[in-house]
């Protein structure tokens, strides 16, 4: 069941999910809009120029309040807000149609599991021939917030758990998971 904009503003006044910092006009009828935070990443170039999945990879991040995205450029980006959900409340993750209008495109592999704590890193796109300009604390998406019909026995406590900035892949940790 997606949660609406009245159950939200209870939840949040109640504490039970926590977004900080958040303005009341980021809570909309079915979501929350998130904001752009002002740390980037971008993957460094290596010898090779092969990107391997066993090998921890490298990143240059950039703290700036405005960030130039080339065209077909890829980098990370954070969200401004800070998020703890509770163990029975998932998340997804959604760009803003006006900017997929512009050819520039938002993910995070789309979702937030129960129990995350911290920002969210969002991979940006620019798909354009045009550069874009982005810009700290400005909409670019939302979360649609969705209640599990329990909590759940195994909630996140994963390799990104309690994330701040544009955090890089750490998908060469799964080697280490057996």
């Amino acid at each position: 069941m997606i949660l609406s904009d009245k159950t939200l503003l209870k939840m949040l006044e109640e504490k039970s999910l926590i977004i900080e910092p958040l303005e009341i006009e980021q809570v909309q009828p079915a979501s929350v809009d998130i904001r752009l935070g002002n740390t980037f990443s971008i993957v460094e170039d290596s010898s090779t120029g092969i990107i391997n999945l066993e090998d921890e990879i490298k990143y240059k991040t950039i703290i700036s309040d405005t960030y130039i995205l080339l065209p077909n450029q890829f980098v990370l980006a954070t969200t401004m807000e800070y998020f703890a959900l509770p163990n029975d409340l998932t998340a997804f993750v959604e760009g803003r149609s006006s900017l997929g209008r512009m050819g520039l495109f938002i993910q995070n592999a789309g979702w937030v599991d129960p129990g995350f704590k911290g920002e969210i890193t969002l991979e940006l796109y620019n798909a354009n021939r045009c550069a874009i300009e982005l810009k700290a604390s400005r909409r670019v998406g939302q979360l649609v917030f969705s209640k599990m019909d329990n909590f759940a026995l195994n909630p996140y406590n994963g390799k990104y758990q309690g994330q701040k900035g544009a955090t890089g892949s750490r998908v060469y940790l799964d080697n280490e998971i057996k």
